[in-house]
C-alpha cells in the first residue's frame, strides 16, 4: 500500500533530489538531474520498481523526523524495544553535476538495534534491472549510461535482484551508506569522510539561511515556516543554469485514481517569475539574478516561438509520454513523463515575465542588456495575439477560450513597458502601447466582468468563476477598494470554497478536457490571504493562513492540492507553487514589502 504523499520528506542538492519515507524507504530519485530517469520509482509503483530501505528489523514503537535547523538534512529516529537508532539522509553539494552523491548514516543513539538495508536499483522508471559487481567497498551496478557505487563498511550479499545487509548498531556507532552516481563510460569519484560532508552540508545551508531576517514581532509559527517554504525553492533550483523545477516528481494524483497526473520536473515562465520575484523581495538577489537569466536565456529567439515552459537548461521538446509499465500512485494511471502543455499558448506568461522585469529595474538586480530588447519583441507579438483564445493559467486540455486573466495579464504586459518608458527613460512606442493597454481593459470590462453579479468570471462569455481573478487586485487593473474586486472575492468566497480552502474552478463546470475532479488548490488560498489582505480583512486572512500551516506535513512541505474531506494532500510534492504562495501570503499579512535585507 502507497504511503500518504505527506509521509515523505525530501532531500537534495541542487541538481537532483530524493524522496524518503518515514518508514525509511527512499522511493523516489532520479539520477543525475531532477529531470533524468528515475531510479528508484516506487513511489509510482511497488518496490520492485526501485527502492532504498533502511529500517529496525523488529517492531517499531515510534518513528520522529525533522530537519536539522535550516537545513534539507532529514533526521529519523527510530525507537524499538532494544534501542534507539536514527537515519541521516542528505545529499552533499557538488561542483561537478554529473557526480551525486546520496548519503544514509545510521547512528545508535541508545541501547541497540538490528537494522536491515534493501537496494533495488531499477534504472530507466523501474524498467532496466542494472549488472552488480560486488567490490571490497560494497558494489558497483551498471545499466547503459548509468552507473553507481555503493560504499559501506557492513558486509552486503544479493538476494531476489535486491543488495541487503543486516547488521547491529549499538549505542555511539556510526555506519555510512553513499549512493554514487556517475556516468558508466568514467571513472567512480570515490568519496571522502561522510561526518566530515555532513558537516560541510549543514554549515553550507546554515550560512544561506541566515541571511533572512524576519519580522521579529511575527509570530515564530510564520517565521519557520516562511524559511523552511524558502530552503525548499533553493532546494528545488537547477543550480548549473538558474532553473527551477516546479516539483521534482512526476504524476502524483490530483484525484486518487484519476488521471489527471502530470510531470512536473520542468521550469515554467510563471513559476520562474514568481520565484525571481520572491527571493528578491526576501534579499536573495543572486539567486534571483540567476533566474532572471535563466528567463532570458530561454525565451531568447523568435517571439512567436516563447514557450510558456522548458528544461531544466532551457530545452523546448518535452514530449509527454505514458510508463505502462508503472502501476502509478495509489492505482492513479497513467504514469507519465513529459509535459504536452509546452507547445500551449498561453498569454498570462507575456505579463509574467514584463511584471517580474519591471520588478527587476526597481531593485537592486542591475541591469541586463538584452532585457529590453527580449521584452520590446515580445510585447511585438503579444500585440498580434492578445485578442485570440488561449489555455489559460490551469493548461487546460480543451478547447481554448478567451480566459479573463490572460487578457489581464496582456494588460500588465504592456501596462509595465509603459512604466519602463515613463519611470526609466527606456525608448519604446509609449503612444501605442498606452493604445493597446487602453483597448485590452475596455475589452475586459466589457466581456470579462458581470455587472448583475458584480464578479470578473472565467472566460468570455461564461458565468463560471476562477481563483486566479484573485490575482486582480496586485497587478494594477483596478484602483485599490474597488467594489468590482471586492464582489470577485465575495463570488469566488460563495462558489469556490470546499470546507475553508478554494479550488481553482469548479470542474463539473469548465470543461477542461479530462474527466475526473480534484483536491482545492493550495497557490489559491494563498492568494485569498492576499485578498482579504487588500480588503482590509486581517482577521479573515490570519485564520486561512493558520488553517492552511496546518496541513503541511510535519516537516513543514507542502504539495500541489488538499482534499478537506480525506485530509491529505495530492499532487506534484513538494510543489514550489504551493510554498511560493506561502511566503508571499505571509509578506501580505506582515504588511511589508520585503521580508529580509539583502544578501551581500
Amino acid at each position: 500500500m502507497s504511503k500518504r504523499i505527506e509521509d515523505y520528506g525530501l532531500i537534495g542538492n541542487m541538481v537532483s533530489c530524493a524522496l524518503v519515507g518515514r518508514d525509511g524507504s527512499m522511493d523516489w530519485l532520479c539520477l543525475p538531474h531532477f529531470d533524468s530517469d528515475a531510479c528508484f520509482a516506487a513511489l509510482l509503483g511497488t518496490p520492485e520498481h526501485g527502492r532504498w530501505l533502511i529500517a529496525p528489523k523488529t517492531a517499531v514503537k515510534s518513528i520522529t523526523r525533522r530537519y536539522l535547523p535550516n537545513t534539507v538534512v532529514l533526521e529519523t529516529t527510530f525507537e524499538t524495544e532494544s534501542g534507539v537508532a536514527q537515519i541521516i539522509d542528505f545529499m552533499p553539494l557538488s561542483k561537478n553535476e554529473t557526480m551525486v552523491e546520496v548519503v544514509r548514516i545510521v547512528r545508535g543513539i541508545k541501547g541497540q538495534v538490528d537494522m536491515r538495508m534493501e537496494l533495488v536499483l531499477r534504472f530507466g522508471y523501474g524498467k532496466t534491472v542494472p549488472w552488480v559487481h560486488r567490490c571490497d567497498y560494497g558494489i558497483n551496478a551498471v545499466a547503459g549510461p548509468d552507473a553507481v557505487e555503493l560504499l559501506t563498511p557492513v558486509r552486503l550479499y544479493g538476494e531476489n535482484l535486491t543488495t541487503c545487509a543486516n547488521f547491529t548498531i549499538e549505542a555511539g556507532q556510526n555506519i555510512p551508506f553513499t549512493l554514487v552516481y556517475h556516468p558508466s563510460q568514467t571513472e567512480p569519484s570515490f568519496i571522502g569522510d561522510r561526518q566530515v560532508a555532513l558537516s560541510q552540508t549543514v554549515d553550507w545551508w546554515g550560512e544561506w539561511s541566515s541571511y533572512f531576517r524576519f519580522d521579529p514581532s511575527a509570530p515564530i509559527a510564520w517565521k519557520e515556516a516562511v524559511i523552511r517554504s524558502l530552503i525548499t525553492l533553493k532546494a528545488l533550483t537547477f543550480q548549473p543554469s538558474g532553473g527551477l523545477v516546479a516539483a521534482p516528481t512526476t504524476s502524483l494524483p490530483e484525484q486518487i485514481g484519476g488521471i489527471r497526473n502530470w510531470d512536473y520536473r520542468f521550469c515554467w515562465i510563471r513559476d520562474a517569475t514568481m520565484t525571481l520575484y520572491t527571493f528578491l523581495n526576501s534579499g536573495y538577489l543572486e539567486e534571483a539574478k540567476a533566474f532572471r537569466e535563466w528567463l532570458l536565456r530561454a525565451a531568447a529567439g523568435n517571439p512567436e516561438q516563447m514557450q510558456i515552459m522548458y528544461g531544466l537548461r532551457g530545452e523546448r521538446r518535452l514530449t509527454e509520454v505514458e510508463l505502462p509499465w508503472l502501476l502509478g500512485y495509489e492505482h492513479s494511471l497513467p504514469v507519465r513523463i513529459g509535459n504536452g502543455a509546452y507547445g500551449q499558448t498561453q498569454l498570462d506568461a507575456y505579463g509574467n515575465l514584463m511584471d517580474m522585469a519591471h520588478a527587476a529595474r526597481h531593485s537592486n538586480l542591475g541591469p541586463s542588456h538584452s532585457a529590453w530588447r527580449l521584452q520590446w519583441a515580445l510585447l511585438k507579438n503579444l500585440e498580434r495575439i492578445w485578442c485570440e483564445p488561449d489555455e489559460g493559467i490551469w493548461e487546460i486540455r480543451g478547447e481554448p477560450r478567451h480566459f479573463t486573466y490572460s487578457k489581464i495579464m496582456s494588460w500588465v504586459a504592456f501596462d509595465r513597458a509603459v512604466k519602463g518608458v515613463e519611470e526609466f527613460n527606456l525608448d519604446g512606442p509609449v503612444d501605442k502601447w498606452r493604445q493597446i493597454r487602453d483597448q485590452i481593459r475596455a475589452d475586459i470590462l466589457a466581456n470579462g466582468y458581470d455587472q448583475k453579479r458584480n464578479t470578473f468570471v472565467q472566460a468570455y462569455g461564461y458565468s463560471n468563476l476562477d481563483a486566479s481573478l484573485l490575482l486582480i487586485g496586485k497587478t494594477g487593473f483596478l484602483e485599490r477598494g474597488d467594489p468590482r474586486f471586492q464582489g470577485t472575492v465575495e463570488a469566488i468566497e460563495r462558489e469556490l470554497m470546499e470546507e475553508g480552502f478554494v479550488l481553482r474552478y469548479r470542474s463539473e463546470q469548465t470543461d477542461d478536457g479530462l474527466i475526473g475532479e480534484e483536491g482545492t488548490f493550495l497557490i489559491c488560498s494563498f492568494w485569498l490571504v492576499d485578498a482579504y489582505m487588500l480588503l482590509n480583512r486581517y482577521d479573515d486572512a490570519a485564520a486561512l493562513f493558520e488553517r492552511l500551516l496546518s496541513v503541511r506535513n510535519d516537516l513543514g512541505l507542502l504539495a500541489e492540492e488538499y482534499d478537506p474531506q480525506a485530509r491529505r494532500q495530492l499532487g506534484n510534492f513538494p510543489q514550489a507553487f504551493s510554498h511560493l504562495g506561502l511566503i508571499n501570503a505571509a509578506r501580505s499579512l506582515l504588511g511589508i514589502s520585503t521580508l529580509s535585507a539583502p544578501k551581500k
